[in-house]
């Protein structure tokens, strides 16, 4: 077989293994997205009734209360009393009269309401009970119902545990720290001016004003109906001086557990007091540096598969129920830690590290049979939220199967959300709650941080009752609910609405009288509940009352229409191994997120849900500010003199005109980046003059919202950085398309020219020998020596410039000339390449691998020119996203031409210095390239080189950087970027292995001279 014959077939054989190897990268990048979603079966709540508003019943005068002197009953009465001192009047005398017929204590709450209206009995078996009947009169006589409401009648609760987080006690309301709405924090802070850096540790004014309003919510939440509080901490009180393996702190450093367990102690005393249980909600891991360095040092690593490690917790739970015997157990998380959720300067933080099965089972084993021997509680949260092998146990029946399976203490209570998901509407109702053998809670959030925190009107009553409904006739083993009064997400980036204390925080309290009545009696009228809730905070005139319930009705339809794109929220959806939310536009939190990979798959589901109809999708958002339009002049046209509190009116007023306005924007906005898609999908010009009009309407809108709300505390404006980014994108993406196609022109030209004049005597021309050059370098690079020979000045200054120039102006419009990190790495990494082969080429001649690589770069560049000629940026990724048969054409296609640079280079090498020590040069230039751009991403930190990245580019939530960390939510290493440093430190260590000279040694044999 002649040379040339031979080389055609090998280069053809090379080829071939190479689009392999790219079909192998495009199906496994396709993997990875995952992208995927099938039917999501929504709630079937009822819709919402309202009642017929009378009105409100007049209490009587309480003249006489005969009752046990109990501190429990002594608070219920004086409550009682208070809310008919409140009422606006009252009618007639009556006494009371409380039975505890045997005398016994427990938590059973039922009684009996006897007597007459005018002279009432609470009959109980419990002082629980006793108390709880003294609770419900006054609950009744705030809502404007009869006191005798149940007199002949047995009243008990369905669920005996309903819990309640800390509220907001403790929490400094600083309008500094909210004016900003930027701190994505999970840290609420609480206590944060009662703790101390140093002894002695506590500051005791700030512990007292802290337990005042400890006790004043202990209160409030006793008389809803709750029976049980989270209280945060765990290791913050535990010294670990019994721990196995030996004390973890050194000698006098436990003095601050100590002085945390004596200032704390009385909080957990007074709630045990007044009736309620105490759980210590706490991360696992949860760590302070001592703790952690023992764990280490013994472990030798933070091996939470391992049982011995989990002997030294329980011995901090052991110590702890000895000295505060008020505690009842512990509640714990895995899914969730790290920075966000820590206080700076606080030596108290968590680590994910509870990832796997075995983890899971060691931790829960351990623990449960402490709690089983002491008496307590472990209430086990099934929140994993993705991380690690247990990641989907909140949301798949087998993995929750697997997880725990065969755990069967009597002391774990399991602790799952209502919802297939986060605390999003449009989810599932969450179907592992209705499988296991244990014990069960259901937790409800009633300020929906996803939902803007409870700054608009949003009755989940429905929904609640739906949920447990059918959860009970599911599973017996459910015994209570967890109410999240304030709790969840960043605490300064929405409103200053602080339960019981600042802002318009009634506005949510609904949920939480609704969540409590719900898991007393699942039959509950919520629409009394409703209407009751109104009587007690805003007005006892009827038309008043009836208007604020009317207006609470169409709360969900604006929720779930104005925040959500209902075509897409339909859709359970799932990517990169995640389950994204079916919100995703307005990302945590309030961020409207301008990101292609979000954007263009809520588009893409929303269309092929549509069957096209876009404007389906649109409609939603339209209706949505009819609804809060209407619920505004519901409210407007009440009588302000029917009001209770005038601010509370004005509050309403004004949340109102807050959403109203807000919806308005997001319904542009949603528009906009619909038609966006559209567009870069169909290349339609009427979805591009639709796109433009909407956008125009979305900067108006928004001007407007940030000059009305930016900075507003109680109501704060949608953070819209991400989405002003996106347009600045959107804007340029018809001028980079008409960019790319003057380029493409160019290199289609320049890469004609190299192939005519191959052949012809256009090759005498100026520039043509380049060309030629650099198409044979490119097509045949062993062809690259003799392609180079005698080249003019001009020529050889064409072979850098052409595709040095292409390069750059290639990666300037792939990225709308926005993205100066992304030109830098990748020009830097090239540059660092090309600059490390001349290195190895020395004295001989470096054009024929210039020509070699120069003609692939052209090539290369010509690829992603005609994918950006379409619609520019934003169709190049559009198709990425979305269409995953062209994805995996350009990648294949991408990938095989990219490693063709460095087969050519070698190729082209080959014939000046033999094949080995060309490949020795390749792969030290290539080595160099990879190690040198990543050492500087890994000396400026990959979160950060990321996010920057990111910002310019607006591929993956802007978001995802200023709340989770790129690195934390892709599960990347931050130490990625040192590996690849060193893999091509390896590479370059091989490379010039191979390229150094290998000299001949001769053996010294007999009769031979040495």
């Amino acid at each position: 077989m002649r040379t040339a014959t031979r080389r055609g077939v090998l280069a053809a054989v090379t080829a071939l293994v190479l689009l392999a190897l790219g079909l192998g990268v495009g199906v496994v990048v396709g993997d990875a997205l995952g992208i995927r979603t099938e039917a999501s079966e929504q709630m079937e709540s009822a819709a919402p009734v309202v009642p017929t508003i009378a009105a409100a019943v007049p209490p009587p005068v309480l003249d006489a209360v005969t009752a046990p002197e109990t501190l429990r009953i002594d608070t219920a009465v004086v409550d009682l009393r208070a809310a008919i001192e409140e009422a606006s009047e009252r009618a007639g005398e009556a006494s009371l009269s409380v039975v505890i017929r045997d005398g016994i204590d427990g938590d059973d709450d039922t009684y009996r309401l006897a007597g007459t209206p005018t002279a009432l009995r609470i009959e109980a078996a419990t002082e629980t009970g006793a108390v709880r009947g003294v609770y419900d009169l006054a609950a009744g006589v705030r809502a404007g119902r009869s006191i005798a409401e149940h007199l002949g009648e047995e009243v008990t609760s369905r669920l005996p545990l309903r819990m309640v987080d800390l509220g907001a006690v403790a929490v400094d309301p600083d309008t500094a720290q909210w004016k900003a709405g930027t701190d994505y924090s999970h840290a609420s802070k609480a206590f944060a001016d009662v703790l101390l850096p140093d002894a002695p540790y506590i500051d005791q004014a700030a512990l007292e004003a802290a337990y005042a309003e400890f006790d004043d919510y202990l209160q409030r939440v006793v008389a809803d109906g709750y029976n049980a509080v989270a209280f945060p901490g765990f290791v913050e009180f535990v010294t670990f001086d019994d721990a196995p393996g030996g004390p973890v702190y050194a000698e006098g450093d436990h003095h601050r557990a100590l002085a945390m367990r004596d200032a704390f102690g009385p909080f957990w005393d007074r709630a045990q007091d007044l009736g309620m249980k105490v759980f210590l909600r706490t991360d696992m891991l949860t760590l302070t540096t001592p703790l952690e360095n023992s764990l280490t040092d013994r472990f030798g690593s933070l091996d939470t598969a391992n049982p011995q490690l989990w002997d030294v917790y329980a011995a901090g739970l052991d110590e702890l129920y000895a000295a505060e015997p008020a505690l009842d157990g512990v509640l714990i998380r895995i899914g969730e830690a790290g920075r966000v959720y820590d206080v700076d300067g606080w030596d108290v933080y968590s680590a994910l590290a509870v990832t796997t099965v075995d983890s899971v089972r060691a931790m829960l084993d351990t623990l449960t049979a402490q709690a089983e021997a002491s008496d307590r509680n472990v209430i086990f949260r099934t929140w994993s939220v993705g991380v690690g092998a247990v990641g989907d146990m909140h949301t798949d029946d087998a993995s929750y199967e697997e997880v725990l399976s065969g755990i069967d203490s009597p002391a774990l209570i399991v602790s799952t959300k209502y919802t297939l998901g986060d605390f999003y509407s449009w989810l599932p109702l969450n179907a592992t709650l209705e499988q296991g053998e244990q014990r069960r809670i259901i937790e409800f959030q009633s300020r929906r941080e996803f939902e803007n925190f409870g700054a608009f009107p949003n009755d989940l009553g429905p929904q609640y009752q739906f949920a447990i409904q059918q959860l009970l006739a599911a599973n017996d083993r459910i015994e209570g609910i967890w109410t999240w009064t304030q709790d969840g997400g960043p605490w300064r980036a929405g409103p200053m609405t602080l339960y019981g204390k600042t802002g318009f925080w009634q506005l949510y309290e609904l949920n939480t009288l609704l969540a409590v009545n719900l898991a007393r009696d699942p039959d509950t009228d919520v629409g009394e509940v409703t209407a009751g809730w109104a009587r007690q905070w805003f007005s006892d005139d009827p038309a008043t009352v009836e208007a604020i319930v009317q207006a609470m009705a169409r709360s969900r339809p604006a929720i779930e229409q104005g925040l959500y794109i209902q075509p897409f929220a339909e859709q359970r959806v799932f990517a990169i191994g995640l389950e994204p939310p079916p919100m995703m536009w307005i990302f945590e939190w309030d961020i409207l997120t301008g990101d292609s990979a979000v954007l263009d798959v809520l588009y893409a589901i929303s269309r092929d849900a549509t069957d096209g109809d876009i404007d389906a999708a649109i409609a939603g958002g339209e209706q949505a500010v009819a609804d809060a339009e209407r619920m505004r002049e519901l409210i407007s046209g009440t009588d302000a003199a029917t009001w209770r509190d005038p601010e509370l009116r004005e509050l309403f007023a004004g949340t109102m005109d807050y959403e109203v306005d807000s919806l308005r924007m997001l319904t542009a906005y949603r528009a906009m980046i619909l038609h966006q898609a559209q567009w870069h999908d169909t290349l339609s010009a009427d979805a591009y003059a639709a796109w433009a009009s909407d956008r125009d309407a979305f900067q108006e809108l928004a001007a407007g919202h940030l000059e009305h709300y930016a900075g507003n505390v109680d109501f704060p404006a949608f953070n819209l950085t991400a989405a002003e980014l996106g347009v600045e994108r959107a804007d340029r993406d018809a001028a980079m398309a008409w960019l790319a196609r003057v380029l493409l022109v160019l290199a289609a030209a320049w890469v004609l020219i190299g192939i005519v004049a191959a052949r012809t005597r256009l090759v005498r021309r100026p520039g043509a020998a380049a060309a030629r050059a650099a198409w044979l370098g490119a097509s045949r690079p062993w062809r690259a020596r003799e392609s180079t020979l005698g080249l003019l000045s001009l020529d050889r200054w064409l072979l850098l410039i052409v595709p040095g120039a292409l390069l750059v102006a290639t990666r300037a419009v792939q990225t709308s000339f926005l993205s100066w990190t992304h030109l830098a790495v990748v020009l830097g990494a090239w540059l660092v390449f090309i600059l490390a082969v001349r290195l190895c080429v020395g004295r001989r001649s470096p054009w024929p691998v210039i020509a070699a690589v120069g003609g692939v770069v052209v090539l290369r560049c010509a690829l992603p020119l005609f994918a950006l000629s379409f619609s520019g940026p934003g169709g190049y990724w559009f198709a990425f996203w979305t269409d995953p048969v062209l994805r995996t054409v350009y990648i294949t296609i991408a990938f095989a031409l990219f490693l063709w640079v460095f087969v050519a280079a070698g190729w082209a090498l080959a014939a000046q210095v033999g094949t080995r020590r060309a490949t020795g040069f390749v792969l030290s230039a290539v080595g160099a390239g990879l190690a040198v751009p990543a050492s500087v991403v890994a000396l400026v930190g990959l979160e950060a080189s990321l996010s920057a990245w990111n910002d310019e580019i607006g591929l993956l939530p802007w978001g995802l950087s200023r709340i989770l960390g790129i690195t934390v939510y892709l599960d990347i290493p931050d130490e990625t970027a040192w590996v690849v440093a060193a893999l091509g430190v390896v590479i370059a260590t091989a490379g010039v292995l191979l390229a150094v000279p290998w000299r001949r040694t001769h053996r010294v044999g007999v009769g031979t001279r040495a």
